[in-house]
This record gives structure tokens, sequence and C-alpha cells, in this order.
């Protein structure tokens, strides 16, 4: 029998990127958080939380976007394109939040230039991935096989609705994970953060599950048609349970649960982007199948991807393990 190894490539690469938003999402949401944050000690403490393991999170999104050009370049020739301004706008804030984070720390002169630089390069990553992901759930035009849409189809009332979105979430994201990390004001002031986000968060998901099905016609089907609607309800099921855990967790100043439950939340909000995409790699037309590379450089590659994912795995899940625990106000990293 013989292997579909376009499937394997697009879980690969479907992980990949899950990986890459659920890691480095709360790595940008305590960017975002940063001018909220009581004073400086307070901020750079909540720097500290993620500075043994920042750079390795992004590890994810190099996978993900190599994967992609590797072994789906049709899909990739036409989403770049597409997504240009925002695909630059998002590796420019990586880029100047990822030399904040190294800077910040070793002036004093221009200390608070480079803690802007950490605010606004992570709210302006988090912005540009949101629209991305409104615009391709929207729907790339395709002319053969090339890009064949406008320069502006990726700004839409949609593409800023999961902007917005996306932005509350890593927001949760970090604010739960401050939860996870710190003690005393920091952990208050953190908790005070999360459940409004959370709610933000929740109501937000809800606008935009509702509105998805309706942007196009194979959409409303995999969501309500007969027996597809079956399997899709259990999505919504199990969010009514993340949310619950979310909402119990704060409420009971958990300090475990509530990170675990905004997890969650991503989790199956991923799944369900699966579920309207499946079998599309580009959605309105493009599938996995005919924009997969042909059958021996995806064998070829995925020998490499065998020993290279391991291998991500076992020094992220190290990293994680050693740097476990609360962070005080004394410990630093840099």
């Amino acid at each position: 029998m013989e292997i579909d190894l376009p499937f394997i490539w697009a879980g690969l690469i479907a992980f990949a990127v899950l990986a890459y938003v659920l890691l480095d999402g709360f790595d940008l949401g305590i960017g975002i958080l940063f001018p909220f944050l009581k004073d400086r000690e307070e901020r750079h403490l909540a720097m500290n939380t993620i500075a043994p393991v920042w750079d390795g999170n992004e590890t994810w999104l190099v996978l993900g976007g190599g994967g992609l050009f590797a072994v789906f370049p049709l899909a990739y020739a036409i989403v770049m394109p597409a997504l240009y301004p925002l695909i630059i706008a998002m590796l420019l804030g990586l880029i100047f939040r990822g030399v904040a984070f190294e800077f910040v720390h070793r002036t004093k002169r221009m200390q608070a230039f480079w803690e802007f630089g950490f605010w606004g390069g992570s709210l302006i990553a988090a912005i540009a991935q949101g629209m991305a992901l409104g615009a391709l759930v929207q729907g790339i035009a395709v002319d053969g096989r090339a890009y064949g849409g406008g320069n502006w189809d990726w700004l839409t009332p949609f593409s800023a609705l999961t902007a917005l979105a996306l932005v509350v979430g890593y927001a949760t994201l970090g604010a739960t994970w401050l939860i996870l990390k710190t003690e005393g004001a920091t952990l208050a002031r953190a908790q005070r953060f999360a459940m409004p986000l959370g709610a933000a968060l929740v109501a937000l998901i809800g606008v935009v599950s509702l509105a998805t099905p309706f942007l196009r016609p194979e959409y409303l089907d995999r969501w309500f048609g007969w027996p597809s609607a079956a399997w899709s309800a259990i999505v919504p099921v199990l969010l009514a349970v993340a949310i619950w855990n979310l909402w119990s967790g704060l409420r009971n100043h958990d300090h475990l649960r509530p990170f675990l439950a905004t997890v969650a939340l991503f989790v199956l909000s991923y799944a369900g982007l699966g579920v309207s995409f499946y079998p599309n790699l580009v959605p309105p037309s493009l599938t996995i199948a005919e924009a997969a590379a042909p059958h021996s450089s995806m064998l070829f590659l995925l020998t490499g991807a065998v020993v290279l994912v391991p291998m991500i795995l076992a020094y992220t899940a190290y990293s994680y393990w050693v740097f476990r625990g609360k962070i005080s106000p004394d410990d630093g990293y840099h």
C-alpha cells in the first residue's frame, strides 16, 4: 500500500504551525501586555519568564514555512504573493522584538526605546498573523497556477476581526503564562488581566466561529451538512469544556489550569479551521494533493523530518523542564 505522503506532510506542517502559535503565542502575549505591567521591574520579570525559551519557540515557524516551500511549492507560490505585506510586517515585527529583547537589558539610556520596540514588535507580529489567517480563511483567488487576486484582498472586516481575536488570544496566553510562572503582586495582576481577556477571547471565538461557515458554501456544508455535522459538533462541545476550565481555574486561583485551558481553546479553534479547510490546503480550490511536490521529493524530505522533528521536540521539552517552576525578581537569564 502506497503511503499518502501529501497527507502526512500536511499533518506535519499543521503541527509545526500549531506548535509555533502556542509556544510563541505566550511570548507575543507577554509583549502585548508589556505596557500594562506595573513598572520596569515587573516588565523585566515578565521578560525573564520567557528568556530561556523564546528563541527556541520560533523554530516551529521556520519548520512550518520551510516545509510549505519545500513540500507544497504551488501553495507557497500562491499564498506568498497574496499575503506579502502581512508576511513582511510579521517578520519585521519578530526581528525588532528579538533585537529589543536582547538590547533592553544592555542599555540604560535607550531602555525605554527598546521596551517600546518589544511591545510594538510583538503587537505588529500578532496583528499580521491574525490578518493573514483571516485572509486565508476567506479564500485566496487562484488563476491557473498563480495568485489571481489584488494587492489589498487581505484587508477586509473579517481579517480585521481575526486579527483582533488573535491579539486577545495571545494576550490571554501571556496572562495565564504569568499566572503559571510568577508570584506575589505580578501573579495577582496577571489574574486580574486574565479574566476579562478570557471573556473577550471566548466572545471573539464565538463571533469568528459564527461568521466562518457563511464565508463559503463548502464551509457551511462541512459544519451543518449531514453526516459531517455529527463529527463537527465535537469541536464546540470540547470548547465549552475548555471555557469552563478556564473560568473555574481563574476563579479558584489555580496556577496551571488557566494556561492549559487557554491552550485547549487555541487547539480546538485550530481544529475548527481544519474542519473548514479539509481537503483544501489553500481555500477555496487548491487541495493538498494538487499542491504537493513530486513523490520522490516528499519522501526524501520526510527522512530528514523523521530525525529533525523528534530532536526539536526533545530539546524543547528539555528546556521547559530545566526552567520549570516560578520565577522570582532575583532570578535572571540575561
